[in-house]
């Protein structure tokens, strides 16, 4: 596995979800060159938490980010770990899964942790807001975050 840095320099062209049962996408689990952080995200989620279901969507485009960015993610996990837990909790379990992502590439993690009974009764994702930051309007941001040579 490259390092977190290395993995988090290279851009994704499409945000992809994952809708099916576990059982179902372990086939879709290879690595996606293409797509490392997210790919990284949904190998751990899926590693750590086994989920009934798994959504990872790449919401980089919606931010002022370069085209391609892997900095902004909202997860969907649905699993029986969760069953007992408060909220916050359940946050924890996600977020300390993803404890490198967070502390390297991701800018930005939107959680929806549910238990099974709870993805049964309201199987729904929450949409994002638009982004509101003061440089989403700031067309110079892209030659701001390249790199200097």
């Amino acid at each position: 596995m490259l390092p977190s840095v290395l993995r988090c320099a290279r851009p994704i062209t499409a945000s992809l979800a994952l809708t099916r049962p576990l059982a179902n996408f372990r086939a879709h689990m290879d690595p996606d060159s293409s797509r490392p952080v997210e790919s990284a995200i949904r190998t751990k989620l899926a590693n750590t938490l086994q989920p009934d279901h798994l959504e990872v969507h790449n919401e980089s485009h919606m931010h002022a980010v370069p085209p391609g960015s892997e900095s902004h993610f909202r997860v969907l996990v649905v699993s029986s770990k969760f069953e007992g837990l408060p909220l916050i909790q359940r946050h924890r379990l996600v977020n300390e899964a993803l404890k490198e992502e967070l502390s390297s590439c991701v800018h930005a993690l939107a959680i929806q942790a549910k238990t099974p009974e709870q993805w049964r009764s309201n199987p729904t994702l929450a949409k994002s807001p638009a982004c509101m930051g003061g440089s989403k309007g700031d067309r110079t941001v892209e030659d701001k975050l390249k790199p200097s040579h």
